[in-house]
């Protein structure tokens, strides 16, 4: 007896609105998982630099340090697969993770950047920019918990 290729443990599409129809997410989803995928490479790429680059920035006395930086980057890192992940698989928490993130990713950006980097150049438009990224999250995070809402009515067993 064949056996079915996907058995409902994971779907290769997840955004579908029908056993056999796939539709696209809306855009602001595309949009905010590309923004959530460059953030995570963004920050493992600070993890591997930190890590490659050790001696020469404890030679110059960099700050922060390499440990700051490496163990940052990595939690963002692992942070960003989460968010990314329950984002691609529409899980209702989602939401939730997605905006405390950005909220304690702006924390954190600020911080080192006001603590450890002088001077601080061209600080309105790095205000602009972080207000207007702030704004969309919160802007797409009501298309991800309308799509969650929508899943449960359409398949209350899944989640």
């Amino acid at each position: 007896m064949a056996r079915p290729r996907f058995d409902g443990g994971f779907e290769p599409v997840v955004f579908c609105s029908g056993p056999h129809t796939m539709s696209k997410p809306p855009f602001r989803v595309t949009l905010l998982l590309c923004m959530v995928l460059f953030l995570t490479a963004w920050n493992a790429l600070r993890v591997w630099t930190a890590l490659a680059w050790r001696n020469a920035l404890n030679e110059f006395s960099a700050t922060p340090t390499f440990s700051v930086i490496s163990i940052s980057g990595a939690f963002w890192t692992i942070i960003g697969v989460i968010l990314l992940r329950s984002i691609w698989q529409k899980k209702a928490w989602a939401v939730k993770l997605l905006i405390a993130a950005s909220a304690g990713y702006t924390v954190w950006y600020w911080s080192e950047r006001l603590i450890w980097q002088n001077p601080h150049p061209n600080w309105p438009f790095t205000v602009i920019v972080n207000l207007a990224l702030l704004v969309f999250i919160l802007f797409a995070t009501k298309s991800l918990t309308r799509e969650a809402h929508e899943r449960k009515f359409e398949n209350p067993k899944i989640d």
